[in-house]
C-alpha cells in the first residue's frame, strides 16, 4: 500500500500502482483539497487495473483527520470515553453516529477504508497515543469501539483496529524510535489485549500491528514477530481478518533492515499488506526485490475490506 505526491494522479504513479504486488492506496492530507477534487481522485485509482486497488485513510478523529473542509469535524475518541462517565448510553450512541458519519462520508467520496478504531489503552504516558484512544479502562475501550465499528459497518465501511497488541503503555513514537514495552505478558493479556480480544471475537475485518517490542514475548517488534502474530494473533485469538503492519517508513522500523528486508521480515511474520508512506525509493526497491507470486489467502482477506453499500 503506498502513497501519492499530491492531489492528481501522476502518470509515473499510475505506471507503479499497475504493479502487480502493490494492492492499495493511503491517502493523507496532501491529496485532498475538496469532497469533489477527492472523489474525482478515488475514481482514477479505481479505474488503474483489476482486481481494483484497496483506498483507505487515516481518519480517526481529533489530531487524526485528513480531510476537514466539507467534512464533518470529528472530535477525538477520547470525548467518548468522558462522557461514559456522565451516561454510557449517550456514550455509546454518540460513537455509533461518529461512526456512521465517517463511513458515510468516505464512502461517498470513494474511499474503501477507514484505520479506525484505535483500540490501545490511554496509559497516561504515551503522547502519540494519548487523547486517541477511547479510555484507559479495557471494557470501555471493548463498548465504545464495538459502537463505532457498528456505525461504520452500517455505513458500510469496515473497521481495522489498531494497534495491535496496544502500543499505549510507552511513552517513545514509533514515528521517531522504537518503543520497548517491558511489562510481562500476563499484565498485557490482562489489560492490553483485551480490547484486541473482544473485537476479533466480534468479527473484526482487519487490525494494524504495533512497531513496538515486547521482550517478554520477543526480541523482535510485533510487527517482524512470528510468535505475536501467526502464534498468538491468528492461532491463540482466532483471527481471520486482514493484518495490515504499520508504515514501514517508521523509523521504529529502520532496525529490521533496509526497506525490501522490512517488507520481507513483515510478510513472513504474518501481515498481509503493507503500508509504505513518505519513501518512494523504499517502495521501489521492495517492489525490485520481493517476489511476485500471488498471495491467495491474503487477497481473499484482503477482498473483504472494500466499501460496499451502506
Amino acid at each position: 500500500m503506498i502513497d501519492l505526491i499530491g492531489p492528481q494522479l501522476a502518470a509515473e504513479e499510475r505506471e507503479l500502482l499497475a504493479h502487480p504486488l502493490v494492492g492499495g492506496v493511503i491517502l493523507f492530507a496532501r491529496n485532498f483539497s475538496d469532497p469533489a477534487q477527492l472523489s474525482a481522485l478515488c475514481a482514477q485509482l479505481a479505474a488503474v487495473k483489476r482486481p481494483r486497488l484497496l483506498i483507505a485513510v487515516d481518519h480517526e478523529g481529533g489530531r487524526v483527520q485528513r480531510f476537514r473542509v466539507g467534512f464533518t469535524r470529528i472530535p477525538a475518541m477520547r470525548t467518548f470515553g468522558e462522557r461514559y462517565l456522565e451516561s454510557p448510553e449517550r456514550a455509546l450512541a454518540a460513537a455509533r453516529d461518529c461512526g456512521a458519519t465517517i463511513g458515510r462520508e468516505l464512502g461517498a467520496v470513494g474511499v474503501d477504508l477507514c484505520f479506525a478504531p484505535v483500540l490501545d489503552r490511554d496509559c497516561g504516558v504515551s503522547t502519540v497515543i494519548g487523547d486517541r484512544a477511547f479510555d484507559g479502562e479495557p471494557q470501555r475501550i471493548v463498548e465504545l469501539a464495538r459502537a463505532f465499528r457498528a456505525g461504520l459497518n452500517a455505513a458500510g465501511l469496515a473497521a481495522t483496529g489498531k494497534h495491535f497488541p496496544g502500543h499505549g503503555a510507552v511513552s517513545a513514537d514509533s514515528h521517531h524510535e522504537l518503543p520497548v514495552d517491558r511489562r510481562r505478558l500476563a499484565e498485557i493479556e490482562g489489560s492490553d489485549l483485551l480490547p484486541f480480544r473482544a473485537l476479533i471475537e466480534d468479527g473484526i475485518e482487519s487490525l494494524m500491528t504495533a512497531h513496538v517490542r515486547y521482550p517478554a514475548v520477543d526480541e523482535l517488534p510485533a510487527t517482524f514477530s512470528r510468535r505475536w502474530l501467526r502464534r498468538m494473533l491468528r492461532n491463540d485469538l482466532h483471527f481471520n481478518g486482514a493484518l495490515f503492519c504499520d508504515d514501514l517508513s517508521m523509523q521504529a522500523a529502520a532496525g529490521a533492515g533496509d526497506p525490501a528486508q522490512r517488507a520481507g521480515l513483515a510478510l513472513e511474520a504474518g501481515c498481509d499488506m503493507l503500508p509504505v508512506c513518505n519513501d518512494r525509493a523504499g517502495v521501489v526497491a521492495m517492489l525490485d526485490a520481493l517476489p511476485a507470486a500471488p498471495r491467495p489467502l491474503a487477497s481473499a482477506r484482503l477482498a473483504r475490506l472494500y466499501r460496499r453499500p451502506g
